[in-house]
């Protein structure tokens, strides 16, 4: 009964946080509500017995991806950004999206032992040693995947580097 209240309370932490994201005017702001809803996320995955994940979105996520929003919120020009145009063109392509998601969702619940495949009773709770698995599979079965993302994601850090120098001088 304990990790239900934990999970709606964790759950709905990261509905709101999530929503108060998209609504700040703030970029700032809003860069700290995300850290809120990745540190609930993070519990949740606690809760689910996955301790390697819970690890990873609090010192890959929060600890580094949120640093470097924060350094681009603060390199942006606020007031060039403020003076460009808005989205008001996107508001029906926006509307439209939402519906079709809504009523996938509605399918998907109205349905939900054919829609979801959600299990009847609760799931085992994983092993010990799921951080050991996981990393067996991502450097045994996933070994080119994993290095193809890092060099992605060293080409794309020296391509922010040198956008960021360039605009210094």
């Amino acid at each position: 009964m304990l990790e239900l209240i934990t999970f709606i309370v964790l759950s709905v932490i990261a509905l709101v946080s999530a929503i108060l994201v998209i609504t700040r005017r703030n970029a700032v702001h809003s860069a700290i509500w995300l850290v809120v809803t990745l540190f609930a996320v993070s519990g949740i995955y606690l809760l689910q017995h996955a301790e390697f994940l819970f690890a990873v979105q609090i010192i890959l996520y929060v600890g580094g991806i949120m640093v470097l929003f924060l350094f681009v919120v603060m390199l942006v020009d606020i007031d060039v950004a403020l003076k460009q145009a808005r989205f008001a063109r996107q508001w029906p392509v926006a509307l439209v999206t939402a519906a079709l998601l809504l009523a996938i969702v509605g399918y998907a619940l109205y349905n939900h032992s054919q829609g979801l495949n959600l299990p009847s009773r609760p799931m085992i709770c994983a092993p010990a040693q799921n951080t050991q698995a996981v990393g067996l599979a991502l450097y045994q079965n996933y070994m080119l995947p994993v290095e193809i993302a890092s060099v992605l994601l060293l080409v794309a850090m020296v391509g922010a580097v040198i956008m960021a120098k360039r605009k210094l001088e």
